[in-house]
């Protein structure tokens, strides 16, 4: 925790100590002043006396004589003092023999000094003759303007009062840096080392000892906190130790260390509450050994357990793709797989358990192999809690158990048989290619501008010998599921292009070829380099090979497939985004990919007649289309209504069994010969 300097020690101590002396520094200066303003009057006063003492013998001379021209010579050398406002000699009771006056000056520190000082000030001294006779003859009086004294008061009050609150505050200053440097700054290092101390290890980082400090106050006080933090650490410790062996007895198996019934129920309802959120599929799979009751009879207890402690860290391996992991008692284990998307993927994890148990376990001199059977369970089909997929789970591999071993269950049966099925596909497909049953057909596409076939689409078919034709939604998922698709996708391309050049040999030399593309094809590093070679192997012209790929494909790794979408375009492929209108593209994203056209999916071609959604979306590609310099083509054409509206709209091309159905290559062949024939037919005029 950092502290704010609004907060600092220092900044309070400054901020108090500048303020206290700034008031003793405008006391001492207010004091300073009310005695200069004494020290004024009396000099008022002084001067007074010294004006009139040094008038007195030349006015008594002046009015015993009754001389007023003297008189008037006295008067004039008064009022040589600038202070001298008004000046008289005469006797009060008679005329005055010599008097004179003049204003007030006018000084900006009059209102400042008037009520200090007053405005003037009259002072008079009697006239008398020489001893022995002392004889009256009048008075000299003057009265002084106290400005002239006001404005050198002010100019000393100003010099007083700054000169007192600058010396207050270099003095408050001085006090608050010897106060910062002996105790604030000791305490920031303090606080700066404090800060640095992991609570869980107080006394990991002890407080350095101040230098200069080891005998007073601050030095105890370190000597006595890192006491107290090596004191915490160790109170802190036990307590941890006793609530770790506390939890550890109350929600985790004592053998295995894995989380017990009760841990798991908590795991579970959480991952259940998630996955109900974000509308995913969990799968709880509960996996119980075979006839371990006979291995601890043949061995020993000590021997269970320790077979039960290596199954555990089997288990545990799986952890990437589990959930939580948890013993629910004696030889039966839980896993949670979570945030699933289909089932054949805890099909997948279930084989892959059964098949790491067929590695022996050693003991000692000897191995032992250890057999197992799976119940699982699905959210939500089979249960929307806890409590009913962990009794269904069990329930399942009991069943099991009973009817054949070594083996893994769904709780439904259609689902069991699905993923028995899925897994027979899967296997079977890994020697499709070798075994020569996958075959490319081709479906032609139609240019509107003059009605010919323009391109052809080279579509994957599997010929299973057993099921018969195996869809391509199906079997696709699969190859892209055990990295098949690799080898798959290059063979599909490699015989479109060499049935390209065929054709183009038998004259079709304008046809162009389109070829899916898979997700997994369109992320792998080799395709660019594949797609080049086999255009320069089989002589193909540039733009007669058109790559389509998925919007969904595209938009899982956007960097990445512009990347080896712009080498694609490099090597003289078009690109077109397949099934458009059902991903998540943007606009953004179109402008920003390397596309040539636009296949409208035929989900939104069959029903556009019907269904004025379909209609409007179909409108909006074509137009989208149009806007980006896209050629835009529709699949999945049927009927010459279809045809006729979507040619109206502005669209390009189009695909589907209105045309024809796809056909072999040798097939094919026959209806480009036809078609070129029928197109090559004069039309006949009427007169």
């Amino acid at each position: 925790m950092k502290l704010e300097l609004k907060n600092s020690l220092s900044l309070k101590l400054l901020r108090v100590v500048l303020l206290a002396a700034l008031v003793v520094g405008v006391v001492l200066s207010c004091a300073q002043i009310v005695f200069d303003v004494y020290k004024t009057r009396q000099t008022i006063t002084s001067d007074a006396q010294r004006i009139l003492a040094m008038f007195r013998d030349p006015s008594t001379q002046a009015v015993y004589s009754l001389d007023r021209e003297m008189g008037m010579q006295v008067i004039e050398g008064l009022f040589q003092h600038e202070a001298v406002r008004v000046a008289s000699i005469g006797n009060p009771t008679e005329p005055m023999l010599a008097e004179r006056e003049r204003g007030l000056l006018d000084t900006p520190t009059r209102m400042l000094t008037d009520p200090i000082l007053g405005k003037e000030q009259t002072f008079s001294t009697r006239l008398v003759g020489r001893a022995p006779y002392s004889e009256y003859y009048g008075d000299l009086s003057i009265t002084l303007d106290t400005a002239p004294y006001g404005e050198s008061f002010v100019t000393n009050s100003v010099i007083i009062f700054v000169s007192g609150v600058l010396r207050a505050l270099a003095m408050g200053l001085a006090l608050y840096l010897v106060y910062h440097w002996l105790l604030t700054k000791p305490l920031s290092k303090i606080i700066e080392h404090l800060t640095n101390i992991n609570p869980d290890r107080p006394s990991q980082h002890k407080l350095p000892m101040l230098k200069g400090n080891e005998k007073n106050e601050l030095g105890l006080w370190i000597h006595t906190a890192n006491e107290l933090l090596s004191s915490i650490e160790r109170n802190t410790n036990l307590r941890h130790e006793a609530e770790n062996s506390l939890l550890r007895m109350s929600q985790y198996d004592f053998l295995t260390g894995l989380p017990n019934r009760q841990q798991l129920q908590g795991q579970l309802d959480q991952i259940l509450e998630d996955a109900g959120r974000r509308q995913r599929r969990v799968a709880v799979l509960c996996v119980g050994l075979d006839d371990f009751k006979g291995i601890n009879e043949q061995f020993s207890y000590q021997t269970g357990d320790h077979l039960l402690l290596a199954l555990a860290d089997r288990l545990r391996s799986h952890s990437g793709r589990l959930g939580t992991l948890a013993r629910l008692g004696g030889d039966q284990f839980a896993l949670v797989q979570a945030d699933i998307e289909q089932p054949y993927e805890a099909a997948e994890l279930a084989q892959s358990i059964l098949d790491d148990l067929e590695l022996p376990f050693p003991l000692d001199e000897q191995s032992v192999l250890l057999r197992a059977t799976i119940g699982i369970t699905l959210f939500p089909e089979d249960g929307d809690s806890t409590e009913k997929l962990l009794q269904k789970a069990e329930q399942t591999m009991t069943l099991a158990k009973s009817r054949s071993r070594n083996r893994y269950q769904f709780y439904i049966a259609s689902v069991d048989s699905e993923m028995r099925r899925r897994r027979e596909l899967e296997k079977d497909l890994r020697d499709a290619l070798a075994l020569e049953q996958l075959h490319v057909v081709y479906q032609p596409q139609v240019d509107y501008r003059n009605h010919r076939v323009t391109g052809v689409e080279a579509l994957l078919r599997w010929q299973h010998p057993q099921h018969g034709f195996v869809p391509p939604d199906l079997f696709i998922p699969l190859a892209e599921q055990n990295g098949t698709i690799i080898p798959i996708g290059e063979w599909v391309l490699d015989q479109a292009c060499r049935q390209l050049r065929e054709w183009h040999d038998q004259g079709f030399s304008e046809l162009r070829m389109a070829v899916n593309l898979s997700t997994v094809q369109l992320h792998h590093a080799e395709l660019p380099r594949v797609v080049n070679n086999l255009m320069q192997v089989y002589r193909l012209p540039p733009r007669s090979l058109e790559l389509e790929v998925t919007e969904t494909g595209l938009m899982e790794d956007i960097t990445t497939a512009a990347q080896h979408l712009l080498s694609l375009r490099r090597s003289g492929a078009l690109i077109a985004i397949d099934d458009f209108g059902t991903g998540y593209s943007s606009l953004s994203y179109l402008k920003s990919l390397p596309l040539d056209k636009i296949k409208i999916d035929k989900s939104f071609v069959q029903d556009l007649l019907e269904d004025e959604d379909d209609a409007t979306i179909v409108r909006a590609i074509i137009q989208l289309g149009k806007s980006l310099g896209m050629q835009v083509i529709a699949e999945g054409v049927e009927t010459v209504e279809q045809e006729a509206y979507i040619i109206a709209q502005g669209c390009h091309e189009g695909q589907g069994y209105l045309y024809s159905k796809p056909l072999s290559a040798r097939e094919l062949s026959q209806y480009l010969r036809q078609s070129k024939r029928l197109n090559q037919t004069p039309v006949p005029t009427h007169n």
